[in-house]
């Protein structure tokens, strides 16, 4: 089966994440359909990003199951789709939604340094994953509704994170930062998590190359953007396996329980595929060809009934308390979580990537993404391969 066959049916029978609730996981697969889209705009993809879009949002621009007052970053992603509904279709309701989610950014609590606390139950917390699910739409909004104001403050918030959560033992990021120091997971001194955790470099991964899409050249000139963006990338591209793949916990490969992670390297072969697009000095696109290799080998393969199924994601992970049980942050944790095939947060990457891939060359199918069966060796879900 092809993949455009895979991603075809996988929209098609998409049930929203959260009951239907306004959520981020729906934000990966509408970032992957939009994508597609642009690679491929005679493909269903529009169809079934409107569709999904549509059935969330009210004519008043209300949105399934949003609450503005728990101040949810997680909750801001998916607006990237309403902008882009907006611009293509001129509906009202699409920017009538899109208002309430820049509503909740003006009034959503803030660290001392001036980043979004991650949620309000998580108070003076800023995880690398919050940079992906609010800074993106923060400048193409404000972009959209000339208000350059958000654009400023969402490079200074980026800058920011970047120098609090910078992990100096390894060159990369640590997931999350507790400005109280409140949290066990916290480091007293620092405030910084422990383990390196590959889904949450993804988002920040991807939260870079946006950004800097985003804004353009001459402001990541003055951001030192590009720059952020090449060390990063020379840092990541060390610990990239053999295989194509990156582990769950990054720099552990002799962790006890470390597995090939398929949401993680979805986004790092995205970053890598759009930064060497935007032509930032350093950044190899063969890298995240080589990443999409990988899953279409070793975590694409056959489900029970015969369908493809993406494996090897993990479902979630986080820090703090959630669902009776208090998340360390440390290796051992990360690599307790479950995994849970076709997850959106797997998937939707997996989509951007390959939309990326097109573009960058226009080889299509038959270079990186044809899939004319499953390798036996790949399992559905299995950690490793």
């Amino acid at each position: 089966m092809k993949l455009d066959t895979f991603f075809d049916t996988f929209a098609e029978q998409y049930q929203h994440y959260k009951r239907g609730d306004w959520c981020y996981e729906d934000g990966c697969i509408y970032r992957g359909l939009l994508l597609l889209d642009g690679v491929d705009p005679r493909g269903p993809w529009f169809g079934h990003l409107k569709r999904l879009v549509d059935s969330q949002v009210g004519n008043d621009g209300s949105l399934a199951g949003y609450d503005i007052e728990e101040f949810n970053i997680d909750n801001i992603l998916s607006g990237r789709a309403l902008i882009a509904l907006h611009v293509r279709t001129g509906e009202k309701k699409y920017r009538l939604a899109a208002e309430r989610l820049a509503e909740q950014l003006e009034r959503h609590p803030r660290i001392g340094r001036g980043n979004y606390w991650h949620k309000l139950r998580y108070p003076y917390q800023v995880w690398l994953d919050g940079l992906y699910m609010g800074l993106p739409f923060q400048i193409e909004y404000g972009k959209a509704f000339g208000k350059p104001e958000l654009v400023d403050d969402a490079i200074v918030q980026l800058k920011s994170a970047l120098e609090l959560l910078a992990d100096p033992a390894t060159g990369l990021y640590s997931h999350g930062y507790d400005e109280a120091r409140e949290q066990r997971w916290a480091d007293k001194r620092t405030g910084r998590s422990q383990a390196l955790w590959s889904r949450a470099l993804g988002w920040l991964a991807m939260a870079l190359v946006d950004v800097r899409e985003a804004i353009g050249p001459e402001l990541a000139a003055q951001a030192g953007l590009d720059e952020a963006i090449a060390v990063f990338a020379k840092r990541v591209a060390r610990h990239q396996r053999e295989d194509g793949r990156w582990n769950q916990v990054t720099d552990q490969p002799e962790l006890e329980g470390n597995y090939p992670e398929s949401s993680a390297t979805a986004m790092f072969a995205y970053f890598f595929l759009v930064g060497e697009r935007l032509g930032i000095s350093g950044v190899d696109g063969e890298i995240g060809l080589k990443a999409l290799a990988g899953l279409r080998e070793h975590a694409l393969a056959a489900g029970p009934d015969g369908e493809p199924v993406l494996g090897a994601i993990c479902h979630v992970a986080g820090l703090g308390g959630f669902d009776g049980r208090y998340r360390d942050g440390t290796a051992a944790y990360y690599v307790s979580e479950r995994l849970q095939p076709n997850d959106a947060k797997g998937v939707g990457p997996f989509m951007m990537a390959v939309a990326e891939a097109r573009r960058r060359d226009r080889l299509g199918e038959a270079a990186v993404t044809e899939n004319a069966g499953f390798p036996a060796s790949a399992r559905a879900g299995a950690p490793r391969g």
